[in-house]
């Protein structure tokens, strides 16, 4: 029963989220992926202090013995939700749902890098054709031709360099975790990435009008909600168990697209989100596979010990 508990708060994390991109993108022609990124930072801050309340953890939750590692994690993440909320304004919300799926390929090469893990053939594979389908996603905004739209080529390049944040700020996530609470984590993520999206006050911040001001303070309390299911959806299972799941984005995504936008995906975009989808859950497979040979490999282990 734990485990089904995980996967349907992990179902339910994936719908807070694509709810809150949804409504970030309905607003995006009125206020600018700064701002919006504050109201998304922002709004989600009560929250998560009821959240710690309900945990007990409201005192001593968010405490830190690693203050510039959350500052790094909520620069590199702040750049990522920055970048995903500009894509959203340029191109079509499954085309950069499928494009953000480059992110967990990336981790992999990440960690290798920065985290020293050990990446075999079999992983490095399925990152290649991950990025194969990636490429086949991003090429109709590549080409070079009559038919080239800047504005939707910059978001490719856009939702993409997002990706490749939102990689980096899993890196720090994991190298925090060693010392950090969950709760830590999510506490300074929030008050760094608001207090950041204050910087961007410059770049022309708008008073917005009050449906879209309730569109973006709906969006922060989606990704709110969204963060916690989705940390407690990893309390009850393991990750390569609810990790697939994350790919009912897509579905979402096209469903939201095509009714509420008028977005209608084309087949170059369904068949490299296909590719990269099926690369993803290659990985996830391989990762649980070792997990339980780890598992077996202890308890053989101990039954010798004993």
């Amino acid at each position: 029963m734990q485990p089904l508990r995980g996967i349907v708060f992990k179902i339910m994390s994936v719908c807070m989220f694509m709810g809150m991109a949804s409504l970030v993108k309905a607003a995006s022609a009125d206020v600018p992926p700064g701002q919006a990124v504050f109201f998304r930072s922002f709004f989600a801050f009560p929250i998560i202090l009821g959240w710690l309340a309900i945990r007990h953890e409201l005192r001593d939750g968010w405490k830190t013995s690693n203050p510039m590692g959350h500052f790094w994690r909520g620069l590199v993440g702040t750049s990522a939700m920055g970048l995903g909320f500009t894509g959203l304004g340029l191109l079509p919300l499954p085309e950069v749902t499928a494009i953000g799926y480059a992110a967990p390929l990336l981790v992999v090469i990440f960690a290798a890098m920065f985290l020293s893990e050990n990446v075999r053939a079999f992983r490095l594979s399925a990152v290649g054709l991950g990025m194969i389908g990636v490429l086949i996603v991003l090429s109709p905004r590549l080409s070079v031709g009559a038919s080239l739209n800047v504005s939707e080529t910059l978001g490719a390049i856009v939702v993409l360099m997002g990706a490749v944040m939102a990689a980096l700020a899993q890196v720090f996530v994991r190298k925090l975790v060693a010392t950090e609470s969950t709760a830590a984590i999510v506490f300074w993520f929030t008050i760094t990435s608001s207090f950041l999206a204050l910087f961007t006050l410059p770049w022309g911040w708008v008073v917005p009008g009050w449906q879209v001001a309730l569109m973006l303070i709906m969006a922060g309390l989606l990704g709110g909600v969204g963060q916690i299911l989705l940390t407690s959806s990893y309390r009850y299972a393991d990750a390569s168990l609810v990790a697939p799941f994350d790919y009912t984005s897509m579905i979402l995504a096209l469903a939201i697209g095509y009714f509420i936008f008028e977005e209608v995906p084309t087949g170059t975009m369904l068949i490299g989100a296909g590719i990269v989808i099926f690369a993803g859950v290659l990985i996830i497979w391989r990762e649980r596979m070792l997990g339980l040979q780890r598992a077996q490999q202890r308890k053989a282990t101990g039954n010798i010990g004993s």
